[in-house]
């Protein structure tokens, strides 16, 4: 079987030193009846590990409910477990196992010892297994636990039926990331955070080190050397100032990304950085202080054939170039974290993008919310941390009462004070369309139909600093405008049928021909980019999925209009928007 998936997970911070591990792997599964609870150690996987049999064969990093895996199996699944033979050649090198993601408990073992375990569905981890390897052949076990019905456990889009339903997809049970070994020298780079400054051209690395060494940074722009410097003797967490002779600003559309070359030691890791700056100012959003409309439309990241995972990198590269082509500059990654080589794209492209938390299915009635939450938020934050293109955070999304239960605000302030405190340089939305409770901006989701009734409700901020939604005055108390800056992150979601096949969903079902649709879409856009104390829009959607057929695009990404509607609608997402006059 070929190996899919065959490049580097992480640009952002890669060594020359590893070993792909996705392909073809041993494979078990199996669904628990009623009762499953999640195991509290890794006896379950020990014991797995010695008696389990390997029914499949399954293709990394492809989750068993997808074709792409080799098995295809939507059912509901428990647990799944792996197992895979490595030759390694045992020398002087830290050795560690990567994985991008996993859904849902992992727990990994290295030839029958416990190597760790990492709980959440959306993150990267690794575990160091240098002392658990030999010389030749090693055995490798994977046990991954899941349940979407968990009320600690976030899901996402991810559905809690059997199938799939309204803007509830298939499920993802498993590995979903690419698995690989990286190999260290003894003193390492552990991690590192990137601070661009457009106004000193220069950029502060923070980087933390395990051991001492001499370290070095080099910065390159289209390949001729613009800054460096170098520090002796140093470990644990510092500081380094790395001035830029030339400056080159990231900018929408326009990525203009620098290199970097970080060493510490023997390690040498490669990665890169954008000059950027984003802040608000009164009602505007600017990034380089300039007022910038976020033209954005809703990417939900499944793939027909591969759910959560892209086949390859070039349908990876193909949505956000099918995005720009229809004249938006960004997307709201909605209810997923995207993994790394697509952020890396959406860096190298200039492409706008919101970094947030697939977080339906949590309980949010409950404090026991707020652990449960904090911990995977936290892992998203800083793995993405560096990425250029991400100009905000969004923990949450439409946090409904759970179950008839309200929701305890605390977990919404606590988490947004979190991750103000781990971000200062990014906005933050608490929650994204309701219901609100401590944010920088006021973000609303309005799948009004009618453009004149969408008009009109949103001219009264103009008139009088009075914001519609219908959450508002549907659930009175529960949330109140506070004149922040002002997002319709969700919008339209007209439905336009591409598989007659299946019983399709979608807002806006009265739409008859491909005229009204463009009708609708263009008067409702223009309602938005011309209100001058509206920030930016975000369409739902980009593209179909399954039964939610309200996609620009079909769930192939192929078209559904003739290429006259494409280019009105071009043209309208494109227009000058009021805010950045």
């Amino acid at each position: 079987m070929n190996i899919s998936r065959t490049e580097y997970p992480n640009p952002q911070a890669q060594r020359e030193n590893w070993i792909n591990l996705n392909g073809q792997w041993d494979f078990g599964f199996k669904k628990i009846q009623t009762g499953f609870k999640f195991s509290s150690d890794a006896s379950l996987a020990l014991k797995l590990f010695k008696e389990a049999n390997y029914t499949d064969k399954i293709n990394v990093p492809f989750c068993i409910e997808s074709v792409l895996s080799g098995i295809g199996n939507t059912d509901f699944v428990n647990l799944v477990w792996y197992r895979k033979k490595v030759k390694i050649d045992k020398t002087d090198k830290r050795i560690f196992l990567c994985i991008g993601a996993a859904d849902y408990l992992t727990t990994v073992l290295v030839n029958g010892q416990v190597a760790g375990r990492h709980k959440g569905g959306y993150t990267s981890f690794r575990f160091e297994i240098t002392d658990l390897v030999k010389k030749g052949e090693n055995e490798i076990f994977i046990l991954c636990e899941d349940s979407v019905r968990n009320p600690l456990v976030c899901r996402g889009k991810q559905s809690e039926k059997k199938k799939s339903h309204g803007c509830d997809y298939t499920r993802t049970t498993g590995i979903w990331q690419t698995v690989y070994l990286e190999f260290t020298p003894k003193s390492y780079i552990k991690n590192f955070r990137l601070y661009p400054d457009i106004d000193g051209c220069s950029l502060t690395v923070e980087a933390d080190f395990e051991g001492i060494s001499d370290f070095s940074a080099e910065a390159f722009y289209e390949g001729r050397k613009v800054g460096s410097l170098k520090e002796n003797n140093r470990k644990g967490n510092s500081f380094f100032k790395l001035d830029l002779n030339e400056k080159h600003l990231w900018e929408a559309g326009k990525g203009r990304l620098y290199d970097l070359t970080l060493k510490f030691g023997e390690d040498e890791v490669k990665s890169y950085f954008g000059l950027r700056s984003v802040r608000l100012d009164g009602m505007k959003f600017l990034i380089n202080e300039k007022s910038v409309f976020q033209r954005l439309v809703l990417d939900q990241g499944f793939y027909k054939d591969g759910i959560y995972t892209a086949p390859d990198e070039e349908a990876m590269i193909k949505d956000i170039e099918l995005s720009m082509s229809l004249g938006f500059n960004g997307a709201r990654l909605h209810q997923k974290v995207f993994e790394p080589r697509f952020l890396y794209h959406c860096d190298r492209l200039g492409y706008i993008v919101w970094g947030e938390y697939p977080c339906w299915g949590l309980d949010y009635s409950s404090p026991k919310s707020i652990p449960a939450f904090l911990s995977e938020w936290e892992q998203a934050v800083e793995r993405d941390f560096n990425h250029p293109s991400i100009v905000g955070w969004c923990p949450f999304n439409e946090t409904w009462n759970y179950h008839g239960r309200s929701q305890y605000d605390p977990l919404l302030e606590t988490v947004f004070d979190f991750t103000k405190s781990v971000d200062r340089t990014r906005p933050c939305i608490d929650t994204s369309g309701n219901f609100h409770v401590k944010t920088d901006i006021y973000d609303v989701h309005d799948y009004s139909y009618d453009p004149v009734f969408f008009k009109k409700n949103y001219d009264r901020l103009i008139t009088e600093n009075y914001l519609y939604e219908h959450v508002l005055n549907d659930n009175p108390g529960r949330q109140k405008y506070g004149g922040q800056p002002v997002f319709i992150s969700e919008y339209g979601g007209i439905k336009w049928e591409s598989d007659e096949s299946i019983k399709s969903w979608g807002y806006g079902v009265d739409v008859k021909t491909p005229e009204e649709f463009c009708e609708r879409y263009c008067k409702l856009t223009e309602a938005i980019i011309g209100n001058k104390k509206i920030f930016g829009f975000c369409y739902t959607q980009l593209y179909d999925i399954e039964q939610e057929q309200n996609g620009l695009l079909t769930y192939e990404r192929e078209k559904k209009f003739s290429d006259g509607v494409y280019e009105k609608i071009r043209n309208c997402n494109m227009a000058l928007a009021e805010i950045e006059k």
